[in-house]
């Protein structure tokens, strides 16, 4: 029996990481809202789907938002802290993450969260949603809405909504895009059809035994077939070596992620079985991928003699087939919608050589449209030699990282719908900006935008679409529980007392920034202190020796006991000191050590 009608301020439809951030902050924001997943896991990509070694968004100017948030959780929950591997400086175990989102969740008295759920039809007036058709719990209801938002991987609501979208490559000609590939390729060459989006992947979770290679097996694998570790999986550790291969993902207790990109369980066959084929064609895929990753596995394990073994990450409550396999793969693109804005590669790219900041969004009225921040380097993932791509990455505070971009507004809004929102990986992108766009600090954000958006509009009484964007800047930024960046200041990390007031000062006139002139150069005129001390890491101690610096942005602290540690920092006034040493310095540092980075990374200087 069907049961009766319901009513929501907003309908998100998740299993994306972008899906709970957007339902988190739309009823944080006041407004009625119902999350509807398809599992019972909320996470998507940092818990369900077991990629949890984020990249991007790692210095502390960029830790802000839910992102911000949920890695500050994530250091109070982690007993041994998130430095354990060298693909990222935060690495922490899937039901860590998922135990703090659903705690979120929990704490909301104006959501509700309908796990296993199914969206069977979208209603639509116009170019208005107006209502969602829900299977859930054996029945099948009818949501009524104001506002809908898709944050899924894939898009799932774009084809249900019959909205415009995207779906594979783009020419050169179409944006100008320099890492595009020409319209003559596009149409001649077999492998744009056969690897329409980025390959994804199906994460498995290994074990290892010990901190180092030890000889003697510590456990089986058992694959769908026996591996040959000849092919094609050897070249995984040709260039990094084994043991570098497996730490890559390290977690927290030994766990690693295996999500290992070259040669290793990306998934390239036929993936429009994802897409277009119905629900029997996925699951065929489903098993493929996860086959594939096992074999890659046991292969590991082979490789290592027992160093490592499968480990334990995933319950069966989750909906993961074998407690170390993700609950669902890690899709890296899917449909992208077509909105009001799309975002190409050119406006991610520094705006000039040695100038390490995209340009600002403005409207035609010089207006700011930014509402996110995101900084990853673009990296994209195919069968065969990697994808040449434009240069996006700087060294600073000792280490490589991308340069900063912003997301507008206009991204995230259907140009054919007015009340529909995407929050996930689906908003309005290229094909080559995707690969920049969908990385899970980024994709927290970009769901508190549009959460934010969602419940302001419900307030304002307007359509999404006609939602001034200074108010949704201005609720960001001020925001009580996770005050989000709308533009990206390097000097400012998330924890200086004026960094609220110099986000809204860009937002007043952002002309003045991209002039260079928004605030005295001399520091004591404006009341910033650039070399304000940062917080105190809670897991750092002293450290001494002599600091030296490589001279192409590197530096090394020698102790006196003969070990040396390569030194990084996420924070503006260690980096800022950094600058200024051409020479070797004695010096007394307050850090913390990765032995897999291997880094030490300094949070203040004494």
């Amino acid at each position: 029996m069907a049961a009766a009608d319901q009513n929501f301020d907003v309908v998100v439809w998740g299993g994306g990481t972008g899906g709970v951030a957007a339902a988190i902050q739309a009823s944080r924001s006041g407004a009625s809202t119902v999350l509807l997943t398809p599992g019972s896991w909320l996470g998507g990509m940092v818990s369900a789907a077991g990629v949890c070694c984020p990249d991007g968004n790692e210095l502390s100017p960029w830790q802000t938002g839910l992102w911000g948030a949920f890695l500050r959780a994530l250091e109070q929950s982690e007993p041994d802290g998130l430095d354990h591997n060298w693909v990222s400086c935060f690495g922490y175990r899937p039901t860590t993450a998922e135990a703090i989102l659903q705690e979120w969740v929990r704490a909301e008295t104006n959501l509700e969260w309908w796990g296993r759920s199914r969206v069977s039809e979208l209603e639509r007036a116009g170019t208005v949603l107006t209502a969602v058709r829900v299977e859930h719990g054996g029945e099948h209801r009818r949501v009524g809405c104001r506002v809908v938002i898709d944050g899924s991987d894939r898009g799932d609501l774009l084809p249900l909504a019959d909205v415009p979208f995207r779906f594979g490559w783009e020419a050169q000609e179409t944006w100008g895009e320099p890492s595009a590939p020409a319209r003559v390729r596009l149409e001649s060459e077999a492998f744009f059809a056969e690897q329409p989006v980025q390959s994804p992947t199906w994460v498995v979770i290994g074990q290892l035994q010990s901190d180092g290679l030890q000889k003697g097996r510590a456990g089986t694998i058992q694959p769908t077939t026996q591996p040959d570790i000849s092919a094609p999986f050897r070249k995984a550790c040709d260039s990094f070596g084994l043991e570098r291969t497996l730490t890559y993902g390290r977690l927290p207790s030994g766990l690693v992620m295996l999500n290992w990109p070259l040669h290793g369980n990306d998934w390239h066959d036929d993936l429009e079985r994802a897409f277009s084929r119905g629900e029997e064609a996925e699951q065929e895929l489903y098993a493929d991928m996860q086959a594939h990753s096992l074999r890659f596995a046991a292969s590991m394990q082979e490789a290592s003699e027992g160093w490592m073994r499968l480990g334990k990450a995933f319950p069966k409550a989750a909906g993961s087939p074998a407690p170390w396999l993700a609950a669902m793969p890690y899709w890296r693109e899917g449909r992208r919608m077509i909105g009001r804005h799309t975002l190409i590669e050119q406006e991610l790219l520094p705006m000039a050589e040695g100038v390490s900041l995209a340009a600002l969004p403005l409207n035609d009225a010089g207006e700011l449209q930014s509402i996110a921040v995101g900084n990853y380097a673009n990296d994209h993932h195919y069968p065969g030699q990697d994808w040449p791509l434009a240069v996006k990455s700087c060294r600073w505070g000792g280490r490589w990282t991308g340069t900063p971009f912003c997301i507008p507004y206009g991204a995230l809004l259907s140009l054919e719908v007015d009340n529909l929102l995407a929050a996930d990986k689906q908003f309005s992108t290229s094909h080559m900006a995707n690969g920049a766009t969908r990385l899970q600090p980024l994709i927290l954000n970009l769901g508190q935008a549009a959460g934010a958006a969602a419940a302001l509009s419900v307030e304002l009484n307007c359509s999404p679409a006609d939602l001034p964007v200074r108010v949704l800047q201005d609720a960001l930024i001020h925001d009580r529980k996770a005050p989000a960046a709308v533009v990206p200041l390097w000097d400012t990390p998330w924890h200086h007392p004026q960094w609220s007031e110099r986000q809204a000062a860009v937002v007043a006139d952002p002309q003045r920034m991209l002039e260079g002139d928004l605030w005295p150069r001399d520091s004591d005129a404006s009341g910033f202190d650039r070399n304000k001390r940062p917080l105190h890491h809670p897991r750092a101690t002293r450290w001494s020796g002599r600091l030296v610096p490589d001279q192409t942005g590197g530096f090394t602290l020698h102790q006196s006991d003969g070990n040396s540690w390569p030194v990084i920092t996420l924070e503006p006034s260690v980096h800022d000191w950094l600058t200024t040493l051409d020479q070797p310095v004695d010096t007394c540092l307050i850090g913390t050590a990765n032995p897999w980075g291997p880094w030490l990374r300094i949070s203040q200087r004494l």
